[in-house]
């Protein structure tokens, strides 16, 4: 009879806390519109990033957009145009840094779109402002900067680690540098709902090529988010393999990088909430032979047990 009770008791438990982990509900829905970094102006860099169940979504840099929001409609992720996508779904969107493959999209594409927000920075708004929407290479659909305002976007500047409310939309974001060839500056966001955290990386490279410590801080800021399970995803730039030298890197990670830096987030969080952690990798660079490998290094060197998400472009996926 012992015996017969302690399995019982085993068996509820096991039973309370598999109803425990499906309760655990997603908080984020993702469309992809570009995963690469490189040459493939169909597919660059961004993401659109909603609440689950709305179409309240903010888009994590804009390096294809149009291209982008085709596939998603092809693969039936959204059921009504893309003129309806750009204009409605999606409410505002977040530059890392003013890279041409990550801003590009949102130029060409900002005749045929809506009024909105446009966040990012100040250096990355400054370089917006004076290189792209000035009058001259584009025309200025801001409401500041150079030329004629046309007032079509708000430009918001960010302000580093001040938590700023995400028009129309119940998401907030704080923003946090990274470095991109020392000393240029490219930005992680951490956007948050009321169901959890999502960190979302800019281009960067590691902390000993860079020589910074922007890295080790924010692993700092989001060690807690883990531990608490609060925080959802990482999406993460790896551009190269390990065969490129770090003289080569241009603010980017490999691989062997890549685990570096997550080893300092497991010292920092703890390796038991580091198993089955989603990190989303991002930015791979043709040719296809680098990225194929890109993808088998990043597997096999996965000591930590987290779970490695390689988007693909207008396929949906949820956190």
């Amino acid at each position: 009879m012992i015996i017969i009770k302690r399995l019982l008791i085993c068996l509820i438990l096991i039973s309370i806390n598999t109803v425990a982990q499906k309760k655990q509900k997603t908080a984020f829905q993702v469309v992809p519109l570009g995963v690469k970094g490189g040459i493939d102006e169909k597919n660059l860099s961004a993401y659109l990033l909603a609440p689950v169940n709305t179409k309240d979504y903010i888009c994590l840099d804009v390096g294809t957009l149009n291209s982008g929001i085709e596939k998603a409609i092809l693969n039936k992720v959204f059921k009504v145009s893309v003129s309806e996508v750009l204009r409605k779904y999606i409410k505002g969107y977040l530059i890392s840094h003013a890279h041409l493959d990550h801003v590009s999209g949102l130029i060409i594409n900002s005749p045929a779109d809506s009024s909105k927000t446009v966040y990012a920075t100040n250096k990355c708004m400054e370089m917006m402002e004076k290189h792209y929407f000035n009058g001259q290479t584009w025309a200025n659909f801001g409401d500041e900067g150079i030329g004629f305002p046309l007032k079509k976007y708000h430009f918001q500047t960010l302000n580093i680690g001040e938590e700023t409310p995400i028009t129309n939309t119940t998401m907030t974001v704080k923003a946090f540098p990274l470095s991109h060839v020392n000393p240029f500056e490219s930005t992680a966001f951490l956007i948050k709902n009321e169901d959890g955290y999502v960190l979302y990386l800019g281009d960067t490279g590691p902390d000993a090529v860079e020589k910074s410590n922007n890295l080790l801080e924010l692993w700092k800021v989001i060690a807690p988010l883990i531990q608490s399970k609060k925080l959802k995803g990482i999406f993460i730039e790896v551009s190269f393999p390990n065969e490129q030298p770090d003289q080569f890197l241009f603010g980017h990670l490999t691989p062997n990088h890549l685990m570096k830096e997550l080893h300092v987030l497991e010292e920092l969080s703890g390796k038991e909430y580091m198993k089955g952690f989603k990190i989303i990798i991002t930015h791979l660079k043709p040719p296809a032979k680098n990225i194929k490998l890109i993808k088998e290094q990043v597997k096999n060197q996965n000591d930590l047990g987290v779970q490695f998400i390689f988007p693909e472009q207008g396929k949906y996926f949820e956190l």
